[in-house]
């Protein structure tokens, strides 16, 4: 076997699905090997939408995504992809090309220091130096993505590593002699560096699957949560991505909520959880329900500025977080009681201790009047008349819509957060954003990655009409894989969630203002049905049409020219 067939060995070992991937020449061997194994190539328009839509493999099935990029700009492009994976803890793997190990640092094509580069936006990287060390660190790889909080890896795997010993020998004129004595000199060095490189890699062995077992939480942490919890009048529950790292056990950290019995808000992968209108899951008017709050536990979650750094969360509450990572336990707001430990499992062993019974009937009451007197708030806007397309009414029309299979990606700024006051996903496991980083453009990779992984579920991604310009090249990828995703554009031709506080405080649209572009012929160009709404009337129909043409294998995009709307308006977050 050369270097790219043992790359695909331990990829086959871990049960590695898809490989994501924009080729070059730097990591050709691993490509052609993986496709030889079974393992789906899928290749994309750019460097970013591989991780991202190995992120999506990681999130939706709790094993971690790989992607392989060639090296130099191929590396570099990952970027703002790691770094969201890092953010959001999403387990990935990229492995990216390097230079020949012998001319590294001497002007090779697209060599640079990539271990300088992505060692700050990952939690461990290595560089692999001889043919022999692939399988293992690899391994230690997915070891690590996966192990405490998860996270993304880097391994770099330099050409001269993944071709055969006799075509890299080849290259290097190893088997070459000279006449001067510099010239012979030359010639033993290369023989000697590629006997070095190749030295013992007839010894491969390729170890199995790696399984790693959650952080358990203290039984008398547990018993500690139990009491205080009985004990309140108010308790709330906010649930986040990272309750969910262990996806196989979503159904069981469900059950768990519901044998609890606590007004639960979720937040991130966590949204849709408990299913559609569940008695339980409160979805607005969580800063007032944390002020009044007397018990809080945070399931996964950080007090960063999305909980105003802890300070939506009142001071007399008694404060109770379970988190993986140390850091984020602590984050701004010490708890009361802290629990190293995986939230989802932290959930289930708290239902666990709990009596039977039903507890805190008014409260969750008072909850839920203020939850439907909020949606008859949204429900009376979203019937106001705003020109165009009121992108309140598409939302909730988006929402009827969908189906028990759906998933929901929101890539957007302010369409994607009033969609998220609005669309609900049908059960657990079926939204993804971007997490803490806000990134935007990972639509079409999220997408991607949810459609492979579920090629029996619709797959929405709702856009704003900014963040689709990152990916809109992707439909060309959803054609060409036949990966039938459906896409609906918000467009207001305008960064409006910048727009409405940059215009208000320093009087100026400068760099705001887009067009309202033609983006559902751009798609059409690209082999995808593309749809233009400018009339409400007709939304639910052309909705309809495009799940017709998704069911019958074209990637769909819906271009919704939007009217303006205040709903959002003093949102800024930061």
């Amino acid at each position: 076997m050369h270097g790219g067939d043992i790359v695909a060995e331990v990829l086959k070992a871990q049960e590695t699905r898809f490989l994501f991937t924009l080729v070059g020449g730097h990591i050709s061997p691993i490509l052609v090997a993986a496709k030889q194994r079974g393992i789906r190539v899928i290749d994309v328009r750019h460097e970013a939408t591989a991780v991202f839509a190995a992120d999506a493999v990681a999130r939706l099935t709790g094993q971690p995504g790989v992607a392989a990029v060639t090296a130099g700009p191929g590396v570099t492009n990952t970027i703002t992809a790691i770094k969201n994976a890092q953010m959001a803890q999403s387990p990935v793997v990229l492995i990216g090309g390097a230079a020949p190990t012998a001319l590294q640092g001497r002007g090779a094509l697209q060599d640079i220091d990539q271990m300088a580069i992505m060692r700050p936006l990952v939690k461990w990287a290595r560089a692999v130096k001889r043919v022999r060390e692939l399988a293992p660190v690899l391994e230690e790889a997915f070891a690590r993505a996966q192990d405490g909080v998860p996270g993304p890896v880097f391994v770099e795997c330099p050409v001269d590593l993944l071709y055969d010993e006799a075509v890299v020998r080849k290259w290097y004129g190893a088997g070459r002699g000279g006449r001067s004595l510099v010239d012979r000199a030359v010639g033993l060095y290369l023989r000697y560096h590629v006997n070095r490189i190749f030295g013992g890699a007839g010894n491969v062995q390729v170890q199995p699957l790696v399984q790693l077992a959650a952080p358990v939480p203290e039984a008398e942490a547990i018993r500690k949560a139990a009491q205080r919890l009985l004990q309140a009048e108010r308790p709330i529950i906010l649930v986040g991505s990272q309750a969910l790292i262990d996806a196989a056990m979503a159904d069981q950290v469900a059950a768990a909520i519901e044998q609890i019995g606590a007004p639960v808000y979720l937040s991130g992968m966590a949204r849709g959880l408990l299913g559609r209108d569940h008695p339980l899951q409160m979805r607005h008017s969580r800063r007032d329900a944390l002020r009044e709050a007397d018990f809080v536990l945070l399931a996964g979650v950080a007090c960063d500025f999305r909980l105003d750094y802890g300070n939506h969360i009142r001071r007399r509450a008694f404060l109770v977080s379970a988190n993986r990572s140390k850091e984020d336990l602590t984050k701004n707001r010490k708890p009361d009681l802290g629990m190293l430990a995986d939230p989802g499992l932290a959930l289930r062993q708290l239902a666990d201790s709990l009596p039977a019974g039903s507890r805190w009937d008014m409260w969750r009451s008072s909850l839920r009047a203020r939850d439907e007197a909020r949606n008859a708030e949204i429900e009376a806007q979203a019937h106001t008349a705003v020109g165009k397309v009121n992108p309140l009414y598409l939302c909730k029309e988006v929402d009827r819509a969908l189906t028990s299979k759906s998933i929901v990606i929101g890539d957007g700024g302010d369409f994607v957060a009033t969609a998220a006051y609005i669309v609900q996903p049908p059960g657990p496991l079926r939204w993804l954003d971007p997490g803490a980083f806000g990134t935007l453009g990972v639509g079409a990779g999220f997408a991607l990655g949810a459609k492979l992984v579920h090629p029996d579920a619709d797959v929405w991604v709702i856009y704003g009409d900014g963040s689709v310009g990152y990916s809109l090249s992707e439909f060309d990828t959803f054609a060409r894989h036949g990966v039938p995703v459906i896409a609906v554009v918000g467009n207001d031709a305008s960064w409006a969630q910048i727009a409405r506080e940059q215009v208000e405080l320093l009087g100026d649209d400068v760099a705001t203002v887009l067009a309202h572009s033609d983006y559902d012929r751009v798609a059409a160009a690209l082999g995808a049905a593309g749809f233009l709404l400018d009339d409400p009337e007709l939304a639910p129909d052309l909705l309809a049409e495009a799940q017709v043409a998704a069911a019958a294998g074209q990637p769909v995009l819906i271009n919704a020219i939007l009217g303006k709307s205040d709903f959002r308006k003093g949102s800024i977050a930061m």
